[in-house]
């Protein structure tokens, strides 16, 4: 069976645009026509918020509080997006979750997904601006690490820190958390400070920091605003954006090769 790319979308703090990349994320699943599947484990509840689901019945908070085998399968919303975006919403109770909670709370998330996952073509998790319990149950959920940081004194740290944890989750518990990247968000480019952090972040990590830059555009808060995809955000900026998600998407979901019947002719 093919895999389904289950990704953990995590940060050190607040503020860093975790959960654009998330909706961008989203967004380019949605062009390509891919069902997708977000996971809301922020207790602020922004991606489900930027989804567009509004007053959730059953959220990821009752998942958890459950946890019995696919009982995610009963919480599941879909967003106005289209039929194709499906969300475990997020709520404030998720607060009271992110402390450990008896044996196996770290594969919480994991068993209460069971083979959901299998029934989507990704798997978006946003995780909490911080490396506590709900992030070690997203890494323990997901094949795949995608830490995001902008280019801030406090970059390389917070970098360092993600990287530490996701390689020691993939060391002792979660073999299968295999792919594990940077990218940088809010990117000024013209700013003097921005490229000599981006170039820090570069020198420090090598390939491990994804070529994609997510720079910062008002495009990204009008479209966020408004509740719908950025690759519906008509202006050069929210095409400019949808482009740089689509890329990012390949890495986990590479496009189909287009087949040249030339020869043949």
């Amino acid at each position: 069976m093919t895999r389904v790319p289950t990704v953990a979308v995590l940060s050190m703090k607040g503020g860093v645009g975790k959960t654009t990349v998330v909706l961008g994320l989203a967004s380019a699943a949605l062009s390509r026509g891919l069902k997708t599947l977000v996971i809301d484990l922020d207790p602020q509840g922004n991606a489900t918020m930027g989804l567009a689901v509004d007053h959730p019945t059953f959220t990821m908070g009752d998942v958890l509080a459950d946890a019995r085998p696919g009982i995610a399968q009963q919480a599941i919303e879909i967003s106005p997006w289209g039929d194709q975006i499906h969300v475990l919403a997020a709520d404030r109770s998720l607060e009271h979750r992110n402390v450990p909670e008896g044996l196996n709370s770290v594969q919480r998330l994991r068993i209460a997904l069971a083979s959901l996952p299998s029934r989507y073509d990704i798997v978006l998790i946003d995780c909490p601006p911080s490396l506590g319990e709900m992030t070690r149950n997203a890494l323990h959920a997901s094949d795949g690490a995608l830490i995001v940081t902008e280019p801030a004194f406090f970059a390389l740290h917070g970098a360092e820190q993600a990287l530490e944890a996701v390689d020691t989750v993939q060391a002792v518990s979660n073999p299968a958390l295999r792919t594990t990247s940077i990218v940088i968000n809010k990117a000024r480019t013209t700013v003097a400070e921005h490229r000599f952090r981006i170039a820090e972040l570069t020198d420090a990590y090598g390939d491990r920091v994804n070529a994609v830059v997510i720079p910062e555009r008002q495009a990204i808060a009008q479209a966020e605003g408004a509740g719908v995809p950025i690759h519906d955000w008509d202006s050069p900026a929210g095409v400019e954006l949808a482009r740089l998600f689509d890329t990012l998407l390949e890495v986990y979901i590479p496009p189909k090769p287009t087949f040249n019947w030339g020869f043949l002719r």
